[in-house]
């Protein structure tokens, strides 16, 4: 049998045809353009799947299910989204929508980062793992929990927002209200304003950094990757961003790993194509401070595997 797995994002639909085992053997995509209102997006994520199944030399009898990444709070049991601020979804039956465009095929929903978390459980570096953590590292911070096997929300389908715990009290807004947020320090958007900070520092201070010099003293060209980059050709400001970029990652990942003690946390996202750059100091961070220090087993951080195919593959497992 073969599985359809829905990464819906505020830009791209990104589906593809999932066999049993995990493996995409078809995909494809369609702008979400969120502005046409929920209905119009479920009808295109029924077409570009049908025109996929039949792609594959398949038919409808083949699937087994549907599931769908969505961002906001995803009622998973009812599949009903609650709310989603970047797409037209308030109280949104879509499982039962897509579902009736999709010859009645079973369709289920979970929040996007839940959906990436169970794919790298089933599939990815976390595979037989009974307890397991994701977190990616984008233009937020998302965070996925896995407790036996399952994914973990809460009582109303919210709950593993980990970007939003707290690490530095009063600290920089945060775009859910609150200040100090572990999103606002560590994730790309978060390293982007560490580094434009600290440049503006040195330059006050008279340092210099070839950081202003790779961005032309444009800051709106800053990317993640610009203090890393700085930082392997010898620049010492750069050096600084870095390390206090992988301090408060591993400050918020400690704090996961004590109150969780999963197997495995592992890591997504484009900073982590740093490599040892990031996984080394993060490590050397983490094990100093956690409080299983002294105890084994720990612990296991590890990059994740599945990439931009988490959320496919994630969706496709969901009836699994």
């Amino acid at each position: 049998m073969y599985y359809i797995g829905v990464d819906l994002g505020g830009t791209n639909i990104a589906i593809g045809i999932v066999n049993e085992n995990f493996e995409i053997v078809k995909k494809g995509s369609t702008p979400t353009k969120p502005d046409r209102g929920a209905d119009a997006i479920i009808e295109d994520m029924a077409s570009l799947a049908k025109k996929l199944v039949a792609e594959c030399g398949i038919t409808m009898d083949d699937i087994a299910s549907a599931g769908v990444a969505t961002p906001g709070t995803a009622n998973h049991d009812t599949g009903v989204v609650e709310y989603a601020n970047n797409i037209p979804f308030l109280h949104y039956p879509l499982a039962d929508r897509l579902s009736a465009l999709l010859d009645g095929k079973p369709v289920y929903i979970e929040n996007d980062a839940n959906a990436a978390a169970k794919a790298e459980a089933m599939a990815g570096v976390a595979k037989g793992a009974p307890y397991s953590i994701m977190i990616t590292l984008g233009t937020g911070l998302g965070g996925g929990i896995i407790i036996d096997g399952k994914v973990y929300s809460g009582f109303n389908y919210a709950g593993a927002e980990l970007g939003h715990i707290v690490i530095e009290k009063d600290g920089r807004q945060c775009s859910c209200g609150r200040k100090g947020c572990w999103e606002a320090y560590s994730s790309a958007t978060g390293l982007i304003n560490i580094t434009k900070d600290r440049i503006a520092e040195a330059k006050a201070a008279g340092r210099t950094t070839i950081m202003e010099e790779m961005t032309g003293g444009d800051m709106s060209k800053i990317s993640a990757r610009t203090a890393f980059n700085a930082m392997k050709q010898g620049d010492a400001v750069a050096a600084e961003v870095v390390d206090e970029y992988i301090s408060y990652l591993a400050c918020g990942i400690v704090n996961i790993i004590n109150i969780f003690q999963p197997n495995v946390l592992s890591i997504g996202g484009g900073v982590c194509n740093e490599g040892e750059y990031l996984t080394k100091p993060l490590l050397e961070k983490v094990f100093a401070e956690t409080y299983s220090r002294e105890g084994t087993p720990r612990t296991e951080i590890l990059i994740a595997k599945l990439g931009n195919d988490a959320g496919i593959i994630g969706a496709a497992v969901l009836g699994r």
